[in-house]
């Protein structure tokens, strides 16, 4: 999820791009050079992004097995950003080989690496479609080949919604989603803070991407999971969500929340 304007665009690579940031911050090859250059301008003024990010992605593949050994079968990931090994439904099917896993994201450049990455699986779909519009997304045919939104579903927010500003109603967009959702779903979320330090350098970084970022605030980003209950430990930053072992060096310094709530009804 990263254009400016709601629909798809064509793929841009004059600019920096936040899914080809996050792909060279965890050792990624899909970048070019202006991608390199605004992460090494990122790391500088903000040294715990790169292990932040892969912070990030360790939390959501804890959760996705935490939802999978909930009982969910069905995964929709929304701002899926490019494929990093292993995804989302590899980890889920390491524990459950039925899970059906639907990918939506609005960059094409996205869209073409899932593609060629996902051929042949029947049970995984790639969307092109817009976070901004949910209705576009819920009733995306891609969408629907997969997910049976009559059965629990497992909502993925992950290191997304802080691409969307203020003026884009970022509260209303997971309200919809969260609405379509039958009870027994969850919604996995994370979200970029500047609660641990003053990060305007960073923010300006990706004002220079074909994405700004909005920080927001544990109070702020704990609003997204309105209507559902959140599991232990709660919203945390993400490495200590439900850690494996001891948490990295300088976690504590990460600028991630995270967390997994359930819909009960």
């Amino acid at each position: 999820m990263a254009q400016n304007d709601i629909g798809v665009e064509e793929i841009d690579t004059t600019k920096p791009h936040p899914a080809r940031i996050y792909d060279y911050l965890l050792g990624g090859k899909d970048n070019y050079e202006v991608d390199q250059q605004a992460g090494d301008a990122l790391v500088a003024v903000a040294p715990e992004a790169r292990i932040g990010v892969r912070a990030n992605r360790a939390f959501l593949q804890r959760a996705v097995r935490y939802v999978v050994g909930s009982g969910i079968r069905q995964i929709l990931d929304i701002g899926t950003g490019l494929p990093t090994s292993p995804n989302v439904h590899e980890t889920a099917r390491e524990a459950a080989p039925d899970v059906r896993v639907a990918y939506v994201d609005n960059d094409p450049i996205v869209k073409v690496h899932a593609d060629a990455l996902l051929t042949g699986s029947g049970e995984t779909s790639v969307a092109l479609a817009d976070l901004r519009d949910p209705r576009s997304v819920l009733d995306h045919p891609d969408v629907r080949q997969v997910i049976d939104f009559n059965r629990p579903v497992a909502l993925l927010l992950v290191a997304v919604l802080h691409f969307l500003t203020d003026a884009e109603e970022p509260g209303q967009v997971v309200a919809d989603l969260r609405d379509a959702l039958p009870p027994g779903s969850f919604l996995v979320l994370s979200h970029a803070t500047g609660d641990f330090a003053v990060r305007s350098e960073a923010e300006a970084v990706y004002n220079k991407a074909t994405a700004s970022l909005t920080l927001r605030s544990r109070a702020q980003v704990e609003q997204f999971f309105g209507g559902l209950e959140l599991v232990e430990p709660g919203l945390v930053q993400v490495p200590f969500w439900r850690p494996d072992g001891t948490p990295p060096e300088g976690s504590a310094e990460i600028g991630f929340y995270g967390g997994v709530a359930r819909r009960n009804g």
